[in-house]
């Protein structure tokens, strides 16, 4: 019905591009227009505004020798007012962007690392759409976005980037713990050497303690019992001592048998060595 009363509507976001006998005359805004095509006007086609969106799978090779797929998301657009350019100056937008999307990977990457790849994706994505830009603006389209969305090794680089960084970890782990058990060590030892110290004082402390009370003991019976000598005392002392540490053992449930000489001249024979012992531990002391 349009036709027949000579006019054509145009879309939001859409121009149409008016022609006369097959020339290019002007592009129609949205809403509706007149074209009388009784004198040769018709509509070549139409043009969206919109943004629209090109994702570009790339293989390249990195500076070390890694093959990857690099996926560019490219976000352009038809300029309005460089609309007559954008419709008959390229046959296929797609694969123009596509064309330059590749050349400029294709040069960037091969001269990184794997690693530096990953890092500097925001660069390479920068170098894609300076380049785009500067080409594509000849043509009626502006570049509003490139994103460089993913870099996908090989399945098995994958899996050895994963058991390398693995490994490291590991590796780490292992140090860490032989630390921690090399701390424990030292500590158990500084606890052994202070625990024995402090045994050794408390052993020379008793054995000080000993002493002191015997020589109180002998001078209080030498002063008290007139006529008795220190080694009298002592003797005694000793034997005293020797007839407690019989009865204990007699009296104990669960002692061993111990079978030391018995009579009177063992007992002296055990007291001369009792006190040659003390005496010496003294001296040392």
């Amino acid at each position: 019905m349009g036709n027949l009363l000579c006019c054509v509507q145009v879309d939001q976001s859409t121009v149409a591009i008016k022609e006369k006998f097959g020339k290019f005359e002007e592009v129609l805004e949205p809403g509706c227009h007149f074209l009388p095509w009784c004198l040769g006007s018709q509509l070549s086609g139409h043009l969206t505004l919109r943004l629209q969106q090109l994702d570009v799978r790339c293989e390249t090779k990195t500076k070390d020798n890694v093959f990857v797929n690099v996926v560019a998301s490219i976000q352009y657009r038809a300029l309005a007012d460089k609309a007559s350019d954008a419709f008959y100056k390229l046959s296929n937008t797609r694969s123009q962007i596509q064309a330059y999307v590749f050349d400029v990977i294709r040069a960037s990457v091969p001269k990184l690392t794997l690693d530096a790849a990953f890092e500097q994706k925001n660069d390479i994505a920068k170098a894609v759409e300076d380049e785009l830009e500067k080409a594509m603006s000849a043509y009626g389209y502006e570049i509003v976005q490139t994103l460089i969305v993913d870099i996908e090794p090989d399945d098995h680089v994958k899996r050895a980037m994963n058991e390398i960084n693995a490994a490291a970890r590991m590796r780490v782990a292992a140090n860490e713990k032989a630390e921690a058990e090399k701390i424990l060590q030292i500590k158990r030892a500084e606890g052994e050497a202070e625990s024995k110290y402090l045994s050794g004082l408390g052993i020379a402390r008793q054995r000080q303690a000993i002493v002191d009370g015997l020589r109180d003991s002998v001078l209080g019976f030498s002063v008290n019992v007139p006529g008795t000598t220190p080694k009298d005392v002592m003797d005694m002392v000793l034997v005293t001592q020797y007839f407690d540490t019989m009865k204990e053992i007699g009296a104990a449930s669960k002692s061993s048998a111990v079978f030391i000489p018995h009579g009177p001249g063992a007992v002296r024979d055990v007291a001369s060595q009792i006190r040659d012992g003390l005496l010496q531990g003294s001296v040392q002391h």
